[in-house]
């Protein structure tokens, strides 16, 4: 007769302990899972349709109020960045001839900076709109409430005017030369009618990008970086033009503190028209449910205050 095997008493307790660890790591990994799902739930859950403005104001403020910082600090880059490359007694500016290397060079700053911001707290917890036409897109297409999208705005206008005065203190008369002239928006020599469809363009363009891009599984956490290149570009290229704005608080900012007025329509009416424009044509492209969110980065633990369906992308 063939001996029969027996497990010793040390063996069977070794596969009991191995079958006990083994099933404890499943159930903490299936506890972490379960528990990241409920947090993204969580951040991505719509709030409760505030009853006011004031109710809106006191749940929302830290999102206006980075809005208002992202801008401001954009519109401080702008101005910084205009006398370092186009003030006579610049370094920079009296070592480089070429004005299109120069607006290269601005639109590198200028893409960088509109990255780093998307990509900041302050731009994770608002979505870094920065710019009144895009709220009003997000508001067309559903994802954005009312009252929102009407403190974003202030917001917006308020931290765009207030970046420009903070950055005339801070750097002082050079701002205000003519060759930099708070980096304000005017049309270029081809006058003003050229200058409005090169913003509609442009706005068009930089919105439709967004949408796809935002809305892509694939491509979503590049939405920043795709908007960064844009600006580059367009600082690069098309500035000439209209003076590239694509954003009515981005032209206030300078305006205001510059005290001209002149063409101010062009960039407070094709701007918004032709990002509301762009959202309406993806909406009829891909539907309005393949929107879903108006954060343009949303890879991150901040709340989210708008009609959120991240989840589903």
């Amino acid at each position: 007769m063939r001996p029969r095997f027996i497990p010793s008493k040390n063996v069977a307790g070794a596969g009991i302990i191995q079958r006990s660890v083994c099933f404890s790591q499943v159930s903490k990994t299936k506890h972490m899972q379960t528990a990241s799902r409920q947090a993204t739930q969580r951040r991505e859950e719509p709030e409760p349709e505030p009853a006011g403005a004031i109710t809106t104001l006191a749940r929302h403020w830290p999102e206006y109020a980075s809005e208002a910082a992202a801008i401001g600090l954009f519109m401080i880059s702008a101005c910084a960045f205009g006398v370092l490359l186009e003030h006579p007694g610049s370094a920079v500016h009296q070592a480089i001839d070429s004005a299109l290397v120069r607006r290269a060079l601005a639109g590198l700053a200028m893409g960088t900076t509109a990255v780093a911001l998307i990509t900041s707290p302050i731009g994770q917890r608002s979505g870094a709109h920065m710019n009144p036409a895009v709220t009003l897109t997000y508001l067309s297409l559903g994802k954005v409430r009312a009252l929102d999208a009407f403190f974003y705005m202030c917001f917006q206008f308020a931290g765009a005017v207030a970046g420009v005065l903070v950055a005339a203190l801070l750097i002082g008369p050079p701002v205000a030369h003519s060759a930099v002239n708070y980096a304000v928006t005017a049309p270029g020599m081809d006058g003003e009618v050229l200058a409005w469809i090169a913003e509609f363009l442009i706005s068009f363009v930089l919105m439709m990008a967004v949408l796809a891009v935002s809305n892509t599984r694939r491509f979503t956490t590049w939405t920043p970086y795709v908007a960064g290149c844009l600006v580059a570009a367009y600082i690069t290229f098309e500035n000439p033009l209209s003076g590239m704005s694509m954003n009515p608080a981005r032209t206030l900012g300078s305006a205001f503190s510059a005290k001209d007025w002149a063409s101010l329509w062009i960039y407070f009416t094709a701007p918004p028209l032709a990002m509301v424009l762009a959202g309406q044509v993806y909406r009829l492209w891909r539907g309005s449910r393949k929107v879903f969110c108006a954060k343009l980065h949303h890879h991150n633990n901040k709340r989210c205050i708008f009609r959120c369906n991240y989840s589903g992308l």
